[in-house]
């Protein structure tokens, strides 16, 4: 079925190719050109990624050359934009000048391997080319199953994968044994309480993990939190990142830059969420939260 979808929106990809060509400016200098943020979360790069429509899922790559984000290209006619066509945008610095060279239709959120060169895409993957990415490819049948609904699965150094679940509503964990990849598990209620928890992301040293749920001690709508791995192997318990990183709105999809300096993630602007923004706040604010565990 999936492939099917695929092969459709890919013949309505050309209608949208124009309005492609001339939207992204060239910038120069570090991190897209952009000044980092502080301790309070703040839009990542507005006016050129942060607009007034739909982006999200901002993530840098290991070695921070290269920076892909998603939006929703829909199809065109006329005027008018129709449907629903979420487009992964990848831009990357050369010259020291950050340049768009590649666009695909997203088949799942992307994050790579803390080693950069695997791209993951929920059950799908790209491994690095010299060119780009190779066509994507399925982790597999432990993890391309019917009854599932990966939107986001995310990997740590050793090879543990750490993915949510929207038709179970859970979040599970895979890890390595002696080279084995074991089946996956539901982790337990330090992560999978509340509604609508989603999106984690695992730290490359599995220090810490970060996901997204709407919870009573929340600010309204869904919050990020955080669990940090204790000396027994166990995970701390969860922790609201607090009011420097959420708000009233939809706050979601974290990732933590390469480098180890900022926290990106998704918040909604507009009530309905059909404006959403990618936002940036300062990563030494996980080591503040670390003290409060």
């Amino acid at each position: 079925m999936k492939s099917n979808a695929f092969i459709l929106a890919s013949m309505l990809f050309a209608s949208g190719q124009s309005h492609a060509e001339a939207e992204f400016a060239p910038v120069t200098g570090p991190l897209m050109g952009q000044t980092p943020p502080g301790m309070v979360a703040e839009p990542f790069a507005p006016g050129l990624i942060s607009k007034g429509d739909w982006e999200l899922e901002g993530v840098f790559a290991p070695g921070m050359q290269e920076f892909y984000f998603t939006l929703d290209r829909g199809v065109y006619a006329g005027p008018e934009k129709t449907g629903f066509r979420p487009t992964v945008i990848g831009f990357r610095q050369q010259n020291n000048q950050w340049v768009k060279f590649t666009e695909f239709l997203r088949t799942g959120e992307v994050s790579f391997s803390p080693d950069g060169q695997r791209m993951h895409m929920a059950e799908d993957y790209r491994d690095r080319q010299d060119s780009g990415w190779s066509e994507p490819q399925s982790l597999g049948p432990m993890f391309d199953r019917e009854d599932w609904g990966i939107m986001r699965l995310s990997a740590s150094s050793k090879g543990t994968y750490v993915f949510d679940d929207y038709k179970s509503k859970v979040v599970r964990i895979s890890e390595r044994v002696n080279g084995q990849r074991q089946a996956p598990r539901v982790m337990n209620k330090v992560v999978n309480s509340g509604e609508m928890t989603a999106h984690p992301f695992i730290a490359p040293d599995e220090s810490y993990l970060i996901w997204d749920s709407v919870r009573k001690d929340g600010f309204g709508d869904s919050d990020l939190y955080i669990s940090f791995k204790q000396k027994d192997g166990s995970w701390g318990r969860a922790i609201n990142m607090g009011p420097a990183v959420n708000s009233d709105k939809w706050d979601a999809y974290a990732t933590v830059t390469p480098d180890g300096k900022y926290l990106l993630f998704n918040r909604g602007v507009s009530d309905d969420n059909k404006n959403v923004d990618i936002y940036w706040v300062d990563a030494s604010i996980i080591d503040t939260l670390r003290t409060r565990q």
